[in-house]
């Protein structure tokens, strides 16, 4: 049997003593309103799902060309991995890591984790929970690095500068990549890291 917790709201102090809330409720203070305790939330079905969709869709969104340029009769495609060579090249060597990382490595890395953890938490693979909770953080801390923000700013800058001379429109890669981004995001939103210690209690 689980004993109520003693806790104090955060917004008014007030003490109050609660039993945990079960999954998808919350408990409020009943001076102020504020939430002071929150069941689990989120499910690992619509995690993996999500997830799962994102790998598939990572694929395309390397392969395919991120942009298209017809430029004085002269056509051409860039991929992901293109422009991160084009930056080595160039001797851009610190924004060329950063492209990579950001594009290709730290989305990967965060898929398979969140993967990790939905199926070690659905089947209680394994005993190492402060191992799976350290996992979670790292996802969280690299999540904002893996945004679509680079390959904006990028298209942007070609747009601007070559909007006169060339024809730049959008590839089949950027698509995909942005349904990656927002999949990934969605995905490590809907989990609940409370289900890693849920089976443990």
């Amino acid at each position: 049997m689980v004993r109520p917790e003693v806790l104090r709201c955060p917004t008014c102090g007030l003490t109050l003593q609660v039993e945990a809330p079960a999954r998808g409720q919350r408990a409020e203070c009943p001076r102020c309103g504020s939430t002071v305790s929150e069941g689990p939330h989120g499910s690992l079905q619509v995690t993996a799902a999500l997830a799962i969709a994102a790998l598939i869709l990572y694929i395309p969104a390397n392969i395919y060309p991120i942009l298209r340029m017809h430029f004085y009769g002269a056509f051409s495609e860039s991929t992901v991995w293109d422009g991160v060579v084009s930056l080595a090249q160039t001797r851009q060597y610190f924004v060329a890591l950063i492209v990579f990382m950001a594009s290709i490595v730290i989305p990967i890395l965060k898929l398979a984790g969140l993967l990790y953890l939905v199926v070690s938490a659905r089947f209680g693979v394994g005993r190492h929970l402060h191992g799976r909770t350290r996992i979670y953080r790292f996802i969280d801390v690299i999540g904002p690095w893996a945004m679509l923000d680079v390959f904006l700013l990028a298209i942007l800058v070609a747009l601007v500068k070559l909007g006169q001379i060339a024809t730049i429109r959008p590839g089949p890669g950027l698509i995909a990549f942005t349904a990656v981004v927002v999949l990934t995001m969605l995905a490590s939103a809907s989990f609940d890291p409370q289900t890693i210690w849920e089976r443990r209690r």
